[in-house]
């Protein structure tokens, strides 16, 4: 059974979904002005907005790193996410399945017990 997130795994999960969504917004965009060429709206406004999800991405997958204990192979995949389109959506799930949104252990005897239930990280 995989634990419940913690709230920075939910506000990471809110801001990874925030960020795919203004990336679709700006392929969108992108569609409109370049292939359709009727409008640029699109791409000046998901153009702002996703740059904006992307800086708060970057930040709050710091900070669940930190807090969430990830290590440096989960923290560069999760920052590396946000570079292709979309890909935040399925990191997210990943890392839900995986039960690194949740807290970590702290209790010595959780430690040991979560090392031996637990799929490899």
């Amino acid at each position: 059974m995989t634990p419940a997130p913690s709230r920075t795994g939910r506000i990471f999960a809110v801001v990874a979904l925030l960020e795919a969504t203004t990336w679709a917004g700006l392929l969108v965009g992108m569609l409109l002005k370049h292939v359709t060429h009727t409008t640029e709206l699109g791409v000046q406004v998901f153009g702002r907005l996703h740059g904006a999800a992307f800086m708060i991405y970057v930040v709050v997958a710091v900070v669940a790193a930190v807090r969430l204990r990830w290590g440096t192979r989960v923290t560069l995949v999760a920052l590396a996410a946000a570079v292709p389109p979309l890909v935040t959506l399925p990191l997210e799930r990943w890392l839900r399945r995986t039960g690194r949104l949740a807290e970590p252990a702290t209790d010595p005897a959780e430690v040991a017990a979560a090392s031996v239930d637990a799929p490899s990280r």
